[in-house]
């Protein structure tokens, strides 16, 4: 039987970052991951194939809006085989550097599933058909997540596909029914619609993404139904059922929904099953979610986990936080720095959203005085020059002290634009305020400069 100081069980970015913490500490370190490539489904299923696949869609959209500009064409089907190899250079690309880093840091890939048998001891079934134990002081369990799948539905049917078997469609539907209005489905359902797929979303709730400011949620909502997408919200599945020529969803509203695809995208569950964790006392919830404390010990305090198997914020940059943390506590016995208690959101529909701070709505209900400054990125020269010119950037700030209270950004590049004011936003006060915005001087044409003319509208509002 071998021994190791520690086991991390997962290599997506919550494993990773445990892993190399511990083995960069002088930890005798070995990795067990399900997936015959390490990168978890991060790598393979997840955030890397399906904003590639995003990325090329909207390449080929911009081509066709302006392929009368450049004398090009692009029309005619293009089949989603085709448009998922975009991806698989970026795939392959993750996975041969991160293979390195396990290789580099002397940390052993064993590739199979594991299965507790006692709270030191694991079983993997190998994918050569062997089963090996393996004994260890300390495991990180960092298996993430999967699409929540009721047990009502058909997920073997080629026509009901999940957010992981999407990518494995072999042509590009002429209808699609998303059900489920969340981050994925949101997604998926701008992805589709600027394929030119006739696109129903399906909405569990009175609007969509809830969290985000109410006029981000506006603008999205608006975008995506000028774009055609049909959206349906406060609405509940009775039934879904595959048929020869298409997949039908029954609403309990009684509407009948009939389109080539179905992608439920209405939740996500732990990877926790079939692990032994209940024979050893660690008992998952009913989405399969793991209970952690501050320093990702389960209730076993020798056995941590981290990223989405523990539940919120469900992000790969967490995760690889979380993992990186769980190990740091695992090697010293403390851990001083944790999670920030905001994170910026990145939403990749299109345009894609990002966001941090406090929504309007927050600040109202908690009294807060406040002021709104904006950018629109019509009236910027470089979304002018780039074509880009839908969206804006919103920051608000308190009105007595012009801190930087939440920053929301709806518009091309906005997941890269959010980070010039989260820098800003968590520097120590008085540096965290509109001012440093309205003083500093910013290259010209950039989307950056969003930020000047936004704190200028904000504080013009107070003086």
């Amino acid at each position: 039987m071998y021994q190791y100081d520690v086991i991390v069980i997962g290599s997506g970015p919550g494993g990773e970052g445990a892993a190399m913490k511990c083995a960069k500490s002088g930890k005798k370190v070995a990795v067990v991951e399900g997936y015959p490539m390490v990168g978890g489904g991060c790598t393979h299923w997840g955030t890397i194939p399906s904003k590639a696949l995003r990325h090329v869609i909207g390449r080929l959209s911009e081509v066709r809006a302006h392929q009368s500009l450049f004398g090009v064409t692009a029309e005619g089907d293009v089949s989603f085989t085709t448009l998922i190899k975009s991806a698989e250079g970026v795939i392959k690309k993750q996975v041969s550097m991160r293979q390195t880093f396990y290789d580099r840091n002397d940390v052993n890939v064993l590739r199979g599933h594991a299965t507790f048998v006692d709270p030191h001891t694991i079983e993997v079934a190998l994918h050569n058909g062997a089963k090996e134990q393996f004994r260890a002081e300390h495991f990180i369990i960092a298996t993430g997540s999967g699409p929540y799948h009721p047990p009502e539905v058909d997920f073997t049917h080629w026509r009901i596909r999940d957010s992981d078997t999407i990518l494995g469609l072999k042509e590009t539907p002429q209808s699609i029914t998303v059900y489920g209005a969340g981050i994925i489905g949101c997604e998926y359902a701008s992805m589709f619609r600027n394929l030119g797929v006739k696109v129903n979303l399906i909405n569990t709730r009175d609007r969509l993404l809830s969290f985000l400011d109410d006029e981000i949620v506006d603008a999205l909502a608006y975008h995506l139904r000028d774009q055609g997408v049909l959206i349906r919200h406060n609405e509940e599945m009775e039934s879904i059922a595959a048929e020869e020529d298409g997949v039908v969803l029954t609403l309990k509203s009684n509407k009948r929904i009939k389109t080539d695809i179905l992608l439920f995208a209405n939740g996500r569950q732990g990877n926790t099953v079939n692990m032994g964790l209940e024979t050893i006392g660690i008992i998952p919830d009913k989405r399969g979610v793991l209970t952690v404390n501050q320093c990702y010990q389960t209730a076993l305090p020798h056995i941590y986990a981290a990223g989405d198997v523990i539940g919120l914020p469900s992000l790969a940059s967490a995760a690889y936080d979380q993992g990186r943390f769980a190990a740091t506590h695992l090697v010293t016995g403390t851990c001083s720095v944790h999670l920030r208690p905001d994170i910026p959101t990145g939403i990749y529909t299109s345009p894609e959203i990002s966001s941090i701070g406090k929504t309007e709505r927050e600040l109202t209900e908690a009294k807060i005085p406040y002021e709104v400054g904006h950018s629109m990125f019509r009236s910027l020269a470089r979304a002018q020059i780039t074509g880009q010119a839908v969206g804006m950037l919103k920051l608000l700030f308190h009105r007595e002290t012009l801190e930087i209270l939440g920053i929301h950004c709806f518009g091309s590049q906005a997941s890269e634009i959010i980070h010039i004011g989260q820098a800003v936003m968590w520097q120590p006060k008085p540096n965290n305020t509109i001012e440093y915005f309205i003083n500093t001087t910013f290259n010209y044409p950039t989307m950056a400069e969003a930020y000047r003319v936004a704190a200028l509208n904000g504080i013009n509002r107070i003086y």
